[in-house]
């Protein structure tokens, strides 16, 4: 699989969403969701997204230059996302959500009419070096079965948890509610590979190891009954008390001819300093990571990793030898490339 340095990645990304008519700011923050998704390994997130992200642009249904309306009550930020794209509408409201926080402690976030915002991970970095902590969730179209169900009704509804360390990698716990992303489906479909027994069943309900049959049918949810119950829980925070769309209501980029996708997401930020000084934050978790890592490890294992760290490792490897991508994915921006008169990706860049 040929690897493409994350420099030219970038910049073949913004110069792409540019020239569909995304402001230049609005372009970076949008690559950098996709090109640190890749660097950290997530690649169902990152840059084979960028077709479906610039075709549904292309097509109207989704703002390249959304205005949003916020309206803040006390600690609280509701935000209209104007139904731009998912990784600016919710860069956008943390950053007007960080001085709230960092005024009051406490800042909650509740946002409509939005779409696809890529990792939870990405928002937990913005705000760590706010020296704040972030708990990240989104609603998703259906993609699990409730739990003695055949159709699915709830999103994969994925919720991330980031934590500042001092010395080392951030902690950082990001999670689909299904058995794993559904991105990783798409991504093993379009590269014709298939998918391990357990994580979905077909249209009838039964088990697939095949992921255009898994499409077509739906998730299953982590742990059984109590991953559909977290995905419920989810849900009402970016659906119902966001006041987005919902269950089979939210739309997926990935229908053609389809409406607004209609995405809630939902923040909590809270600010280290308001519940004690930095210095005993650093020591809380120093002592916290240490008591994890000094854990004598089990037989043929090489230690006790902590969330984010094995994370980090794949950045720093990716970061010096490359970012892998299928030779479908590289077709696939090529022909979105071509289409907009871009230079295309050459191997070995």
């Amino acid at each position: 699989m040929p690897e493409f340095n994350d420099v030219h990645l970038r910049s073949f990304a913004e110069t792409v969403f540019k020239a569909v008519g995304v402001p230049k700011r609005d372009a970076q923050i949008i690559t950098d969701s996709l090109i640190q998704a890749n660097l950290e390994g997530i690649d169902s997130h990152g840059i084979s997204r960028l077709p479906v992200y610039v075709r549904r642009m292309m097509e109207g249904r989704i703002s390249v230059r959304p205005c949003l309306r916020i309206i803040q009550h006390g600690s609280v930020l509701n935000v209209d996302g104007d139904n731009g794209l998912g990784q600016v509408v919710s860069f956008r409201s943390l950053e007007a959500a960080i001085p709230v926080a960092k005024k009051l402690g406490m800042a909650g976030v509740f946002i409509r009419r939005s779409n696809h915002n890529g990792t939870g991970s990405f928002y937990c970095q913005q705000v760590m070096q706010e020296n704040m902590v972030l708990i990240a969730m989104t609603n998703t179209p259906p993609g699990i079965v409730p739990t003695g169900g055949r159709e699915p009704r709830l999103g994969t509804n994925p919720v991330a948890f980031g934590f500042p360390v001092n010395d080392g990698p951030p902690l950082i716990v990001d999670l689909a509610t299904s058995m794993v992303a559904r991105g990783k489906v798409i991504l093993a479909a379009r590269e014709k590979k298939p998918i391990p027994k357990g994580w979905a069943v077909d249209e009838n309900g039964m088990d697939t190891t095949d992921p255009s049959a898994a499409l077509k049918g739906a998730m299953l949810p982590v742990g059984g009954a109590k991953g559909y119950a977290l995905a419920c829980a989810i849900e009402m925070f970016c659906g119902v008390l966001s006041g987005a769309a919902f269950g089979k209501n939210v739309v997926s980029i990935y229908e053609e001819k389809a409406g607004f996708a209609g995405v809630g997401h939902h923040f909590i930020l809270y600010h280290v300093p308001h519940f004690m000084s930095l210095k005993e934050y650093g020591k809380q978790m120093d002592a916290f990571l240490r008591m994890l890592k000094d854990t004598p490890p089990s037989p043929n294992s090489d230690g006790v990793y902590y969330p984010g760290e094995r994370r980090y490792q794949r950045y720093l490897q990716r970061k010096k030898r490359g970012i892998p991508l299928s030779d479908e994915v590289v077709k696939d921006l090529n022909d979105i490339a071509e289409s907009l008169s871009v230079q295309g990706l050459s191997q070995g860049e």
